[in-house]
């Protein structure tokens, strides 16, 4: 996944292909919002499957030859045909998110039953440990591959997605081993609409649930200008592309050492605190990425050590503390839900390079800050403040 890195590598490609801060906010939003339409439609169909292994392995098979697909049109035409390169990408991200969609519903339903509340926090930092630490790996060869005087654009990002179609294919492996226990399935069966009809009743039922949903919406505004901190760098400082490689690790490395921080807390405090620490993280970096903007890019690739810190933070506070929340047999459904209705993450990547073209990236990263850190206090209202 270093391969096709959302906040760097990606951005990156897309910019040499088109100057178009909406076209990339437009893609973006395709690949954090696919999944969140079709969620709670896949959720629905899932709560009925007992074995979901072989729905994850499709899902990672369907995302392996999106990669192949969009490094064969980037080698071919990227250069000469930026367009077409543009609007097979729409095709290809389609695929990668949608199947990303169900993939995850599967792999989360899967990681639930194989491990109990009160372990999950350590394991996903574990896990996440290991994961940053192979994704180390790869921003070394990102960082080779744009080395000065090694490969020239196309073939630069035509290897690098070539590689994460190959991984991928490897990885998938792995999955096969897993001796999957069955599912405890709905024993009755609805309707996709009368599914549907039940989901309100259903959060007022379970407000806790509810109050997850609104944190996550209202966090997902740090996603709406997280591809931008490297577009925000190249317009500023007027980058080459040798520099993708550079910030790349360092988000890596920031992901690699906030895995001790973030399991520590996890384990003394739950993943509820670690949500709430990473929120206000990722309301203090727009900030210091306007600071950094206006000094030099030495000193700006630094903010991309906390930016691995608040991915990491979301990755291992917000599925424990929602497996926290679900019972058994609603995990799939409340899985499907909380992705259907977190609707802001499918319009902000949007609504992020509208922004910046109206009102350019010193109002528009401000805006950011200020709806992170409320969300902040509003969860903090009922409860404690977090160090305390």
């Amino acid at each position: 996944m270093s391969m096709i890195d959302l906040n760097t590598v990606l951005p990156s490609l897309i910019s040499e292909l088109i100057d178009s801060k909406i076209i990339f906010g437009l893609l973006y939003s395709m690949i954090l919002g696919v999944p969140r339409l079709f969620n709670i439609i896949f959720s629905h169909y899932l709560s009925y499957v007992k074995y979901k292994k072989k729905i994850l392995l499709t899902g990672i098979y369907l995302r392996s030859f999106s990669f192949l697909g969009m490094a064969l049109t980037t080698y071919f035409y990227g250069k000469e045909n930026p367009l077409i390169v543009i609007t097979f990408f729409f095709i290809f991200i389609f695929i990668f998110s949608l199947s990303g969609g169900f993939a995850s519903l599967s792999y989360t339903e899967i990681i639930g039953k194989l491990t109990t509340k009160g372990e999950r926090e350590k394991i996903f930092a574990s896990k996440q440990f290991v994961a940053s630490v192979m994704a180390f790996s790869g921003g070394l060869i990102v960082k080779y591959i744009f080395s000065p005087g090694n490969f020239a654009f196309p073939n630069n990002y035509s290897i690098l997605l070539i590689i994460g179609f190959i991984g991928l294919i490897i990885a998938a492996i792995s999955f096969w081993i897993i001796d999957e226990k069955p599912s405890v399935v709905n024993k009755e069966k609805l309707k996709l609409i009368s599914f549907l009809k039940r989901v309100p009743q259903l959060l007022k039922n379970d407000p806790t649930f509810l109050k997850f949903v609104i944190i996550e919406n209202l966090s997902s505004f740090s996603l709406m200008i997280l591809p931008f901190y490297i577009v925000y760098a190249k317009d500023t400082f007027n980058l080459s592309s040798q520099y993708v490689g550079t910030f790349l690790l360092f988000q890596i490395t920031g992901m690699i050492l906030s895995n001790i921080f973030w399991g520590y807390l996890g384990d003394k405090k739950g993943a509820r605190y670690v949500v709430r620490v990473c929120v206000l993280i990722g309301g203090i970096i727009p900030v210091l990425a306007l600071i950094a903007g206006r000094l030099d890019p030495e000193l700006y690739k630094y903010l991309f050590l906390l930016i691995g810190f608040v991915i990491s933070g979301r990755k291992i506070g917000f599925t424990p503390y929602l497996l926290d929340l679900t019972p058994a047999d609603k995990r799939t459904v409340y899985l499907g839900i909380r992705d259907s209705l977190n609707i802001l993450v499918i319009i902000l990547p949007l609504a992020g390079g509208i922004l910046i073209n109206l009102l350019g990236y010193t109002l528009t990263f401000l805006l950011v800050s200020l709806v992170m850190i409320s969300a902040f206090f509003i969860d903090s209202k009922k409860d404690c403040m977090i160090l305390n």
